[in-house]
């Protein structure tokens, strides 16, 4: 990695103590003012059932992918990486909080409700983010576009006419900032090392391809909620998305997958349509809860 990644990391990692990476006991982590949905005052924001939707929405995708990404942690191809995508995962961890406590106010629910005692056909993440690790070339491109994509999605909805929305973007957006670096640096150094990690690599962006459109469709909610100011149309963001990913595959020699590779994913994840890698991914994370209800540590 560069010196600047190391410098990046390093910085990541030695934040105060009140950061979530410091302790293991997370249900006693409160979370911000701003972040728990209450402004100045003190008073508690309740999200509009519009609002709780996409915020559940955006909560999903970052569960399931720091539930991913913590299967690496032991497994990774050197330690340093058995770190930094536990980071990762962790400051995912952050955002679905925020944004799964923000979506159960609107119902009565907490964030620990949304998180494990939902099924399946009741989560509302794309089709990327639960695609399974595959090797660590197919990690990195899921990372990859995962880290594009939401780095354009909370950089525009810093502004945003929800307050608790706009400040959960706003601390998200620079978390997610290091995630993109992370994933270029990596994309980089597997398709400029060796034949078989370029060949994995290029495997891996193909493999990927099919779940990107998703991230980019427009539908009736986000068409009320960006009429309203509270959030973007997802294919406002695409253009940006599209000039990141020329810049690092020019870089990387990479190109996007065409003909018969090229295929576009049927999706369906907002409507709670899923692959048969979320069922299976949902079990080991919501086993503990379900067995030993009301647990605590």
């Amino acid at each position: 990695m560069t010196a600047e990644l190391h410098e990046h990391e390093h910085e990541h990692d030695a934040g105060d103590a009140t950061h979530a990476h410091g302790s293991v006991t997370v249900d006693e982590l409160a979370l911000a003012e701003e972040l728990a949905g209450s402004g100045i005052t003190g008073a508690g924001r309740v999200a509009s059932a519009d609002a709780a939707e996409y915020a559940m929405r955006l909560g999903d995708d970052a569960l399931v992918l720091a539930q991913q990404l913590g299967m690496w942690i032991t497994r990774a191809p050197e330690l340093e990486e058995d770190v930094a995508l536990g980071n990762i995962g962790l400051d995912l961890i952050g955002h679905a909080r925020s944004l799964l406590h923000y979506a159960g106010t609107a119902t009565g629910r907490s964030e620990d409700d949304l998180a494990y005692w939902r099924g399946e056909p009741e989560f509302r993440n794309t089709w990327l983010f639960e695609q399974p690790n595959g090797d660590f070339a197919h990690t990195i491109a899921r990372q990859l576009v995962a880290s594009l994509y939401l780095y354009e999605l909370y950089r525009a909805l810093e502004p945003s006419t929800d307050a608790t929305i706009a400040a959960i973007a706003a601390k998200s957006v620079k978390e997610v900032d290091y995630h993109r670096d992370h994933a270029v640096q990596w994309v980089l150094r597997l398709a400029g090392g060796t034949d078989e990690s370029r060949r994995r690599m290029i495997v891996a962006v193909t493999d990927t391809w099919p779940y990107v459109d998703e991230l980019f469709v427009d539908d009736a909610l986000t068409a009320r909620l960006a009429d309203d100011g509270v959030a973007v149309e997802p294919s406002t963001l695409r253009p940006a998305f599209e000039a990141a990913v020329d810049a690092v595959f020019a870089e990387a020699r990479l190109e996007r997958p065409t003909g018969r590779t090229a295929f576009i994913a049927s999706g369906g994840g907002r409507e709670g349509r899923h692959t048969e890698h979320l069922g299976p991914l949902l079990a080991e994370m919501q086993v503990l809860a379900r067995q030993h209800p009301g647990a605590s540590w």
